[in-house]
């Protein structure tokens, strides 16, 4: 069968910088579901994008669906012949509408009866027939928020679509898409040349709108060149550049025919803090900052044009004077805002509301204070710095400067605070108080940091949650989940032995009574969001690649302590690797059930009097031994050296149940060996409920 490369590009005004990437992957994804449906097969599907334009290329796609074989089922034998064997009005209806002729049927024997039946020969569809359809739903499925209409159409896409290309091979797909007829002739650069390119193939797009039209289309490959370029300047000025992954991304996105350059500022702008240089030249310009062999930043910058200009130092110093202003605002800003304390501040938080029904930032800061200070005291450290920098903790979102550059919020407080004379660790807590600031990103390395962040993630979380906004699907404007996961990263990663639970109680209990009916409202509350922070931490684990079963037999022991939970699982993790660990496993699945149908069973006493069979004495003799070793191990938190010295039972496990009749007619004997079982269960019990783990294929190797 014919094979034939497609080419489908889509022409528009400038896209979105920051989600062109995306949309140019969704479009391929699109695109490949689409012809997975239409079962016309293909080598590889490729997509580029440029700021006007996204595309994707298709190699070896058939010409045309595969002809089959279909079978049409018509209505069953009783009601297709009559009693003398004449086919009947239904009969004579399904050969009609099968084209067919009465004699062509055959019967279809099923385990629900026999039926009339015809096996048609289906010819496939050509595939520029099914192209415009696959392309217009892969288009109306792409991730766009809000999308724009223009002219008097009611045709809607991100921006204004000027032109469609699609081909393939050669020749011309005869369709319309976004009501825009397609051909074959693309647009190159807008400046170096706005002409219309005839393509020649849909093979020949990729060199003639880089030959002809000064496009390079192709994200990736534009994306090596702009960070080997801005290398090779940085280089060339004696430093390196900082090459920020997002920004050299939304770079690529915003030019299509890249060149290279450097600019240089006045020293003076280096006594700034390097993050207000960086967010100047980075947001604001996007601008790579450049650094020395010590990491200290230079007074230049490299830049990417989308102009190869023959006066490029026209354009080297247009940026240059363009940069100076921003700069100079900067230093404005750090001048006056160092002008005031921080701490004088504070009273100004009364005037700005952090959210309807929850108080001002003023009301949120004292809350954090009182969380504060109580998780302090839990871990014994001296609640001074915690209650100074909770103080503290909003101070800055009133300076000029985190006004000017909202993602420096607590960065800019630590500088503040510094030049203010506060202690460092506090003055280090105020910019540790956001973090994680995203995946994968640091937790605080400070005590007081991490209490501080805690304290302001669970006050947000229990706040959001009493007022009904919790989030709902993938909605979650408040970002809690990313709140939630950094909490529990902050209490395991830190290795802080604080109870989730009673934090929670705390923070609940800072909330003004309006917002809550009684106190069940307050449990319930309570309840509910730590159930939320769970689901999190299951996320957490499965993304580290460990089994459900695993983290749920932690969790049906319901630890409090985040740090505590992670001790256990990763006890559990180790557990199952022992070759002892699927027979036990077993043997505890076995327990539970037994236990079930045993009344009262908790209340059972033991007695080693009762004791009548030589396994069962030799279960009990082995559990006394274990227990004296194990005990203190789980009192301290060693939980995979229990697990390791529980693992030793084995054997005299294995020999009870094979010896020893548990649910005999002897009452007395029948519960003293539940009550055997059940000294067993509990001691694994601490460490986690081992009945819940997958016996053969559910165990997994860590």
């Amino acid at each position: 069968m014919t094979k034939q490369t497609l080419l489908l590009e889509i022409g528009t005004e400038e896209l979105p910088p920051r989600a062109l990437l995306k949309l140019a992957t969704a479009f391929a994804d699109g695109m490949r579901d689409g012809l997975d449906k239409a079962e016309l097969e293909f080598s590889e599907i490729n997509h580029f994008a440029s700021p006007r334009r996204l595309t994707v290329m298709i190699t070896d796609l058939v010409a045309a669906q595969a002809d089959k074989e279909v079978l049409k089922r018509g209505p069953a034998i009783k009601a297709a012949y009559d009693d003398e064997g004449k086919p009947t009005s239904a009969a004579l209806g399904f050969a009609k509408s099968c084209g067919a002729d009465i004699t062509d049927l055959e019967t279809l024997e099923t385990d629900k009866g026999s039926w009339l039946s015809y096996l048609a020969q289906e010819t496939g569809k050509k595939t520029v027939e099914l192209i415009p359809e696959i392309a217009e739903t892969a288009l109306s499925r792409l991730p766009i928020p809000k999308r724009m209409r223009w002219g008097t159409g009611s045709i809607e896409f991100v921006r204004p679509v000027h032109w469609v290309v699609a081909m393939f091979g050669k020749e011309t797909i005869d369709c319309s898409i976004l009501g825009i007829k397609a051909g074959k002739q693309t647009f190159g650069h807008r400046f170096h040349h706005p002409a219309p390119i005839k393509l020649k193939s849909a093979e020949s797009y990729l060199q003639q709108l880089e030959e002809t039209g000064k496009v390079i289309a192709d994200f990736d490959h534009r994306k090596t060149l702009i960070k080997n370029g801005v290398e090779k300047v940085a280089a060339k000025i004696s430093g390196k550049a900082i090459l920020d992954k997002d920004l050299l991304d939304e770079v690529t996105a915003l030019v299509e025919w890249p060149v290279v350059f450097s600019g240089v500022f006045d020293k003076k702008y280096l006594a700034l803090p390097d993050e207000v240089l960086i967010a100047t030249m980075q947001g604001q310009q996007k601008y790579f900052p450049v650094v020395d062999k010590e990491n200290n930043l230079l007074p230049c910058f490299i830049a990417v044009t989308n102009i190869e200009s023959k006066s490029p130092d026209v354009i080297r110093l247009g940026n240059q004077r363009v940069i100076t202003p921003r700069l100079s605002d900067a230093e404005f800003f750090w001048q006056r805002d160092n002008k005031i304390p921080l701490a004088d501040l504070r009273k100004e938080l009364s005037n700005v509301i952090y959210q309807q029904n929850l108080g001002s930032l003023h009301d949120k800061s004292e809350r954090i204070i009182l969380l504060a200070s109580y998780m302090a005291d839990l871990l014994g450290t001296d609640t001074t710095h915690a209650k100074r920098a909770a103080s503290l903790s909003k101070c800055d979102l009133l300076t000029e400067m985190v006004r000017e550059f909202p993602e420096l919020q607590g960065v800019i407080g630590r500088h503040y605070a510094t030049n203010n004379g506060e202690d460092r660790e506090v003055a280090t807590a105020l910019d540790e108080q956001y973090m994680p600031r995203f995946a994968g990103d640091q937790i605080p390395q400070s005590k007081t940091g991490q209490i501080i962040s805690i304290a302001d993630k669970l006050d947000t979380l229990v706040g959001i949650f009493a007022i009904g906004k919790a989030p709902t699907g993938d909605k979650d404007p408040f970002a809690l989940r990313r709140a939630a996961l950094g909490v529990l990263r902050i209490m395991i990663e830190g290795e802080l032995a604080l109870d989730l639970e009673a934090c929670l109680k705390q923070s609940v209990e800072n909330y003004d009574d309006v917002l809550f009916k009684d106190q069940p409202a307050r449990s319930d509350l309570v309840v509910q969001v730590f159930d939320f922070m769970m689901e999190r931490l299951r996320r957490y684990y499965i993304d580290q690649n460990i089994s459900v079963d695993n983290f749920e037999a932690v969790l049906m022991r319901r630890p409090n302590q985040p740090y505590d939970f992670h001790r256990r699982l990763m006890a559990v993790v180790q557990f199952r690797k022992l070759p002892e660990a699927e027979s036990l496993t077993a043997a505890n699945k076995r327990i539970r059930n037994i236990l079930k149908q045993a009344e009262n069973h908790d209340n059972i006493q033991f007695s080693h009097d009762l004791l009548k069979e030589d396994a069962e004495q030799k279960l009990a003799t082995a559990l006394d031994s274990i227990r004296e070793k194990v005990t203190p191990l789980l009192d301290n938190g060693e939980y995979e050296r229990a697990l390791t010295e529980l693992a030793g039972l084995k054997d005299e496990v294995d020999t009870f149940f094979d010896d020893v009749m548990v649910m005999c007619d002897d009452e007395a004997l029948k519960n003293n060996r539940l009550a055997l079982l059940l000294q067993l269960s509990n001691l694994f019990l601490k460490t986690a409920d081992i009945s819940r783990l997958q016996n053969q294929g559910g165990l997994q190797e860590q």
